[in-house]
């Protein structure tokens, strides 16, 4: 699960702006492990400047690289609840069973987060919209209308 990205550097001893962070400071702890592009990185500096975070690994990360931890080590979600991620590739239809597409990413939004379907149709992560997120069965329920709605 991507926990940021790889910014701008930050001075001259290799550590970098991380974008896109998680809101969790554990993940960017002194000593935590991150996976920089799927390779294991030490954290051994963290810090905030001017208001974002600042790290910098025991290896050089190249700019843009995905910041990421194991699916596994993430706690797991109180019922009712769901990881984003868990989200992808799942189908989604409307009530009724017309079948939409699968959600191809999740793109945050100003107000709210969006669904993007591999349709190309975009449906907001509200409540009047989405009314179901079934993972065991691997859809999302969605309400009528949202889908022609141009």
């Amino acid at each position: 699960m991507s926990v940021g990205r790889v910014g701008r550097p930050h001075g001259v001893a290799g550590a970098f702006v991380v974008q896109e962070a998680s809101e969790d400071p554990a993940w960017f702890a002194l000593g935590a492990v991150l996976q920089v592009d799927g390779v294991p990185a030490t954290v051994v500096e963290s810090k905030r400047s001017g208001g974002r975070l600042v790290v910098r690994l025991d290896r050089v990360a190249a700019r843009g690289s995905t910041l990421s931890v194991p699916r596994s080590a993430l706690p797991v979600p109180e019922a009712g609840s769901y990881y984003v991620t868990d989200l992808i590739g799942l189908a989604v239809e409307e009530e009724g069973g017309r079948e939409l597409g699968s959600v191809a990413e999740i793109e945050p939004g100003v107000a709210n987060d969006v669904l993007a379907l591999d349709s190309g149709l975009r449906l907001p992560l509200v409540e009047d919209c989405v009314r179901e997120i079934d993972l065991e069965h691997r859809r999302v329920v969605v309400a009528v209308g949202f889908a022609d709605a141009g």
